[in-house]
């Protein structure tokens, strides 16, 4: 029988990048779990590459072609010859200090996509309260932001006692929920092929624009960093974490250049998925309790430079966990592949 290569080259090539997404998805976590659909469909896929792999042999002239199938085929077969499937339980400190950050480094690129946003946004609202004071009322619908800032500051500063007192715990309950609950919907306006996800991350970003420049431009930026480092360093990245896989979600909608069908590319991005809104959610935790406890009391019950070192040294430690927690040192490996017995 007679191969019209070019065809059948064309006929297979979904089915080699499919294999290549998953094996890139176990060569960044290689604890990933898998469903026993997903393994039937590795082993599929392995299995009908192999063969691809044998139909190619005789045609020196796909040189390049048959190297790339050729090096695709040996990774799947360490894979099936080394993974361990047996069940895992679910791990808390391995799933954070491993999976999250290598998640989030696998989709750094969405994630500077929402900061840039942000970024456009926050211009937006900061110029148009410096143009247009009267525009408060319409960018910053809460009552508590809607006084001068010498007002708020003086009202802060005066009040007696514990504020919060017996309330602590219901008050950090309720930003938990209410902010878990914006960035899951912006995560699930991802579906909207990522439209939804850039208004809402852009108007995050007019609000916190326009707040700090109402603050700035009435001379009250130390109460300002004062009263937002503490938590917000925790809570404007979780929230743009939460924009990170909306964009993620998108991009499995709209597959650009990805021969793959959208329900093939939503399961293979799902996990990401998972892993980034329980990365935000564990952030926002975090953020509600340092908002409750700590954020909401100022000057003099607590100085303005201890909360805004507080808020820096955070936003380093933060920046460090998502930047090297979970790298695999040098000269180590997450698993040590038995050589194959023959080149498949």
């Amino acid at each position: 029988m007679i191969l019209d290569l070019p065809r059948f080259i064309d006929s297979e090539r979904s089915v080699w990048d499919e294999l290549e997404s998953i094996l890139a998805r176990l060569d960044a976590d290689a604890r990933a779990p898998m469903t026993v659909a997903e393994i039937a469909r590795f082993h599929y896929l392995y299995q009908r590459s192999s063969s691809d792999l044998a139909r190619m042999a005789t045609f020196s002239a796909e040189q390049p072609t048959r190297e790339y199938l050729e090096s695709l085929v040996a990774r799947a077969y360490a894979e099936v010859n080394t993974r361990d499937y047996t069940p895992r339980r679910f791990r808390p400190l391995e799933w954070l200090f491993g999976t999250v950050p290598r998640t989030f480094r696998k989709h750094f690129r969405e994630f500077v996509l929402g900061v840039v946003i942000t970024i456009v946004g926050s211009a937006f609202g900061a110029a148009a309260v410096h143009f247009d004071s009267s525009s408060k009322a319409v960018l910053m619908p809460f009552q508590g932001l809607l006084q001068t800032p010498a007002q708020r500051v003086k009202e802060e500063e005066s009040a007696k006692g514990d504020r919060l007192k017996n309330v602590k715990s219901s008050f950090s309950a309720d930003l938990m929920t209410h902010n878990i609950r914006v960035s899951l919907f912006t995560l699930a306006l991802g579906i909207t092929w990522g439209i939804g996800s850039v208004i809402t991350i852009f108007y995050n970003g007019v609000i916190l624009g326009a707040v700090a420049a109402d603050y700035v431009q009435a001379g009250y930026t130390q109460f300002l960093l004062g009263w937002l480092m503490p938590h917000g360093v925790v809570e404007i990245p979780a929230i743009l974490v939460a924009g990170q896989a909306g964009f993620v979600l998108a991009g499995a909608m709209i597959g650009w250049g990805d021969h793959r069908t959208r329900r093939e590319r939503l399961r293979v991005v799902s996990a990401d998925i998972l892993n980034l809104a329980g990365t935000a959610a564990v952030m926002l935790v975090w953020a509600g309790i340092i908002e409750a406890f700590l954020s909401q009391y100022h000057q003099p019950v607590v100085p303005y430079n201890l909360k805004i070192a507080f808020g820096a040294i955070e936003l380093a430690l933060l920046t460090f966990f998502f930047a090297r927690a979970g790298r695999i040192p040098p000269g180590h490996s997450r698993r040590q592949p038995r050589s194959p017995a023959h080149r498949p």
